[in-house]
């Protein structure tokens, strides 16, 4: 296609009507890749009770998905750049709505492990194409501003609402019907998403670098691997070698990308200190949000011990405010500043994680809803504001790759939330004492995870089971507490450091 039938294409998408139904494909794909990231929180008791993973083994189930989602973002946006944003977005539906029954079916840990993998490398496809297909449907600066203010509201929104989905789910079926939901929606969007939507794609875009795919994936995930290991089983060589290998290979794809003519990522974007701002911002937004919804799903399951949907329920209020700041931001950061809307966002973030703190066994609704309620406030007016920072900094030739950097951003966010917070929650639970005269084989279940301590506590004697469970569920409440006051001094200290890193940023009027 040639640059002036790509202008065309783009002047007939941005005139017709039908780009806002083109927008609402775009945010039912958006909601269910956000969705799936959390919806496993509510059904983990279940899995666990299932397939029986080890501690590792369910972090692993947790944050597998976010890891290749997070090393694949930024070589699938370069793709479709080259390719064709649509025809990526429709092949990744159809390979997610497949995946997904593999998912459901999972029959062993190291299986389910595998499945969340492939999963993730259908999401990969869907993320940085919806935002790429906003910025070239929509020219105008406000529109698109509302636009990605409703893309935004459902990414952060499909984070909260997943427990919701899940415990209706889980209530009424078993563990596997949390991923078969996809399959509908998926339908949906490829038959309406073939009539609806404009293909755009770089004009210009040179080969595609294979080597650096390779790089970015296995730099990302062993970094994370290494991070997620360390904290929870201390240094050892293998967590080493595994830090070293990633860094290594993160170093080796920047320098590659910076000798190629037509690189996977233009890392000459993150000398705009605006663009680098926004993106830190949005990777601690996410990994304070997406970390605290995951565990709060079992605290409120298993040490609270209420009904998933009841869980789900109580988390609703997240969505309810990431969906009203979604929509709001771009006019806030234009009556006060994009400085101050992030910041601000960060700071919200940081005042419910620090409420958390003072969450136990008895806490309240209302106190938790007001807590989740800012906290999605927070985090759907920085997220969905630093998008559009990230997608006004760039050329619409570029859109693909510029987004694929803000969803990398979101996406490992959500890992490393799981991935950090859930060490500190594991290293302090695993340090519980049981009581004496537990048998052997129950400690270690108990000590493995907080699901597994409630199994093995109704195989005990009744005041045997009630001992062990309640210093089990003390034990989890401690590494809750630190984890949520270590995510709270992170999300202060990036809402001071976005304050000047976003001095003088504007959005487009």
């Amino acid at each position: 296609m040639t640059s002036t039938d790509q202008r065309a294409t783009d002047t007939g998408a941005v005139r017709s009507p039908g780009r806002w139904l083109a927008l609402a494909v775009l945010v039912l794909a958006v909601l269910l890749v956000a969705v799936d990231a959390t919806v496993l929180g509510l059904a983990t008791p279940f899995l666990s009770e299932d397939l029986k993973p080890s501690g590792t083994q369910l972090l692993w189930i947790g944050d597998v998905y976010s890891f290749v989602i997070a090393g694949l973002l930024v070589s699938m946006g370069s793709l479709g750049d080259r390719i064709g944003r649509k025809k990526l977005l429709l092949v990744g539906a159809v390979a997610f709505g497949a995946v997904s029954v593999l998912n459901a079916y999972a029959s062993s840990p190291e299986m389910m492990i595998a499945a969340r993998a492939l999963l993730g490398v259908a999401g990969a496809t869907l993320m940085p194409s919806t935002l790429a297909l906003i910025r070239n449907i929509f020219h105008d600066p406000k529109e698109r501003s509302l636009a990605v203010g409703i893309w935004g509201a459902a990414a952060s929104a499909g984070a909260a609402v997943g427990p919701v989905v899940g415990g209706f789910l889980l209530e009424n079926f078993w563990w596997g019907s949390v991923f078969l939901i996809n399959l509908p929606v998926m339908a949906v969007l490829v038959l309406v998403g073939i009539k609806l939507l404009p293909e755009s794609r770089d004009p210009n875009p040179g080969p595609w670098d294979l080597i650096s795919v390779v790089l970015s994936l296995v730099g990302m995930v062993a970094v994370v691997y290494a991070v997620k290991e360390a904290a929870v089983e201390g240094f050892r060589w293998d967590i080493a070698a595994s830090a070293v290998v990633g860094i290594a290979a993160l170093l080796w794809f920047v320098r590659r990308q910076l000798t190629l003519k037509s690189p996977l990522l233009d890392m000459r974007l993150f000398h705009h200190r605006g663009f680098s701002g926004a993106v830190l911002a949005d990777l601690l937004t996410i990994l304070g949000l997406s970390g605290l919804v995951f565990f709060l799903s079992q605290f409120l399951q298993l040490v609270q011990m209420r009904s998933p949907l009841e869980a789900g329920l109580i988390e609703l209020p997240a969505a309810v405010g990431a969906v009203g700041a979604g929509l709001l931001a771009g006019r806030i950061a234009r009556r006060a500043s994009v400085r101050s809307a992030v910041s601000g966002g960060l700071a919200a973030v940081g005042v419910a994680l620090a409420a958390c703190m003072a969450i136990g066994a008895s806490t309240g609704v209302v106190a938790l809803g007001v807590a989740l309620f800012l906290g999605g406030l927070g985090a759907g007016l920085a997220f969905t504001v630093t998008a559009d920072v990230i997608l006004s900094s760039v050329p619409k030739e570029q859109a693909g790759a510029a987004s694929a950097v803000s969803e990398t951003a979101y996406e490992l966010g959500a890992a490393l939330g799981i991935a950090l917070l859930g060490s500190v929650v594991t290293g302090i639970y695993r340090g519980f004492t049981v009581p004496a005269g537990v048998p052997a084989g129950a400690a270690d279940a108990a000590r493995d995870s907080l699901g597994g301590a409630v199994e093995s506590a109704g195989q005990l004697p009744s005041e045997q089971g009630s001992a062990l469970l309640s210093s089990a569920q003390g034990a989890f409440t401690d590494g809750f507490q630190t984890a949520a006051g270590v995510g709270a001094l992170v999300l202060f200290a990036t809402a001071v450091a976005a304050w000047f890193l976003l001095r003088g940023q504007k959005l487009e009027s």
